[in-house]
C-alpha cells in the first residue's frame, strides 16, 4: 500500500512540476490582476482620493448613473450583434468557396485571409482614407446618394455602421479559416451518398454541413463576441469615441477612465463588469449551445 501511495505521489509530484512554469506565469499575470482589479473596485481611488476609501459596491451603483457608460455600453452590445453574426455568415460562405476544387483556391484562400494578416492600426489608417471625406473612395460613393459631401465617421448616425463594416471585412477571412478546416474533416462519403440519392444542394446544407460544422460555429462564436468587446485599437485613429460617444466601446472608455480620467476605482469596476459580461456569454454559449451540437 505504501509503496502505490509513492509511486502515485511520485507521478502527481512530477506532473504538478510540468505545470508549475505555467501556473506561475498564469498567476503572475491573470490570477492576480483580476484579485487587484476586484479589490480595487471596492474602493474610491482617484484624483480627489488618492489614498484608496473603502467603497463597498459604490462604484457598481454609480455606473448605472453615469450616462456615459450606459451609452457606450449599448454601443459595445451593438457592435457585436453587428459584426459577429454577419462575419460568422461571410466566413461560412467564403469557406464554401474556398473549399471547392477549383483552379486558383490557394490564391482565394490567401486573398481571403489577407486582411487578418494587417495589422488593425494599419487597417485603421486605410479605412480612415477610404471614409475621408472630398478623398475617401466610400465616402465620395455616399456623396452619391445624398447629394451632399458626406462624413461617415463624424456623423453619430452613421460612425458606428462604417466601423462594423471595417471590422467585418477584417475579421470574415480570419473565421473562414477555422470554417475551412471544419470543412474539410466531413467525410466526402456523405456528399456522394447524398448526390447519388438526389438530394439537392440546399438540402444538403442543411442536413449535413451546417449541423457537421456546429462544434467549430460554437469556438468561433465564442471568439467572435468576446474580440467585439476587446477591440479598441481602431478607435484611437479613427474616432476617438467620437462624436459625442457614438463610437466609444466599452474597454475603450475603461482605459479613459482609469488612465485619462485617472478614475481606477471606477476604471476597476467597469473592468469587471466587462468580465464578468464575457464569462456570462460563455457560459451560455458552452452549457447551452453545446448540448444541441453533434460532435461525432
Amino acid at each position: 500500500m505504501n509503496s502505490i501511495w509513492s509511486e502515485r505521489l511520485k507521478r502527481n509530484s512530477w506532473g504538478w512540476g510540468l505545470l508549475l512554469p505555467s501556473l506561475l506565469i498564469l498567476g503572475v499575470f491573470t490570477y492576480y490582476p483580476i484579485l487587484k482589479t476586484i479589490w480595487l473596485s471596492l474602493f474610491r481611488l482617484d484624483l480627489a482620493t488618492p489614498v484608496p476609501v473603502f467603497n463597498g459596491f459604490g462604484n457598481y451603483a454609480g455606473l448605472l448613473e453615469d450616462p456615459v457608460f450606459v451609452k457606450v455600453f449599448i454601443n459595445n452590445v451593438w457592435f457585436a450583434l453587428g459584426t459577429v453574426p454577419t462575419s460568422m455568415a461571410l466566413a461560412f460562405v467564403m469557406a464554401l468557396f474556398a473549399d471547392k476544387a477549383i483552379r486558383g483556391k490557394g490564391f482565394i484562400r490567401v486573398a481571403y485571409f489577407y486582411p487578418n494578416m494587417i495589422p488593425m492600426i494599419a487597417v485603421a489608417n486605410i479605412w480612415l482614407f477610404l471614409y475621408t471625406p472630398k478623398f475617401g473612395l466610400l465616402a465620395h460613393a455616399a456623396s452619391w446618394f445624398s447629394q451632399q459631401e458626406v462624413s461617415l465617421l463624424g456623423q453619430p448616425k452613421t460612425v458606428m455602421a462604417a466601423l462594423i463594416v471595417m471590422i467585418i471585412w477584417k475579421e470574415a477571412g480570419y473565421f473562414m479559416i477555422f470554417y475551412l478546416a471544419a470543412l474539410q474533416q466531413i467525410p466526402k462519403d456523405l456528399y456522394e451518398s447524398a448526390s447519388v440519392d438526389g438530394v439537392g444542394m440546399w438540402k444538403v446544407l442543411g442536413r449535413i454541413t451546417i449541423p457537421l460544422t456546429m462544434p467549430t460555429t460554437l469556438f468561433v462564436a465564442v471568439v467572435a463576441v468576446t474580440n467585439a468587446f476587446k477591440l479598441v485599437d481602431h478607435l484611437w485613429i479613427m474616432t476617438k469615441g467620437g462624436p459625442d460617444n457614438a463610437s466609444s466601446l466599452l474597454l475603450y472608455y475603461i482605459y479613459e477612465t482609469a488612465f485619462s480620467y485617472y478614475d481606477q476605482g471606477m476604471g476597476a469596476a467597469m473592468t469587471m463588469v466587462l468580465v464578468v459580461l464575457l464569462l456570462i456569454v460563455s457560459s451560455l454559449q458552452f452549457f447551452g449551445w453545446d448540448r444541441k451540437i453533434h460532435y461525432d
